[in-house]
């Protein structure tokens, strides 16, 4: 079922691949801001991917950021807080640092973060 997740974050790594990199640093804010962006929403998929296969129908789906929290408490790691924290980071790099603020530049940091989307997404298939 991941392919679709996957997809977006190939999408993510094409974006960034047009972004210049100096001295270590994309220098194109637009195309990091989007790459983050498309990463998270991939991370997004995945978890509504597991929720609509433990029964939730579409309808049901979270719609917030907190809501994604519960459900991933609720359904996949009741027993494990490690996903849960795992996803707040996500969260905190891909989607407010990264996207919402454009605060990354870092080449490696941002690569570190697909990988960290990555494994996420593989970890909870």
């Amino acid at each position: 079922m991941k392919r679709e997740p996957l997809r977006y974050l190939e999408n993510a790594k094409e974006i960034l691949s047009k972004s210049p990199i100096e001295d270590n640093r994309y220098t194109d804010v637009k195309h990091v801001k989007s790459a983050c962006g498309i990463a998270y929403l991939g991370v997004l998929e995945a978890i509504n991917e597991v929720l609509l296969k433990k029964g939730l129908t579409k309808k049901e789906l979270p719609k917030k950021v907190e809501e994604y929290g519960k459900a991933l408490q609720k359904y996949v790691s009741a027993h494990n807080g490690k996903l849960l924290r795992e996803f707040d980071d996500i969260y905190d790099e891909l989607h407010i640092a990264g996207y919402y603020r454009g605060l990354l530049h870092n080449a490696n940091a941002i690569k570190d973060y697909l990988k960290e989307a990555r494994d996420f997404i593989y970890r909870l298939h």
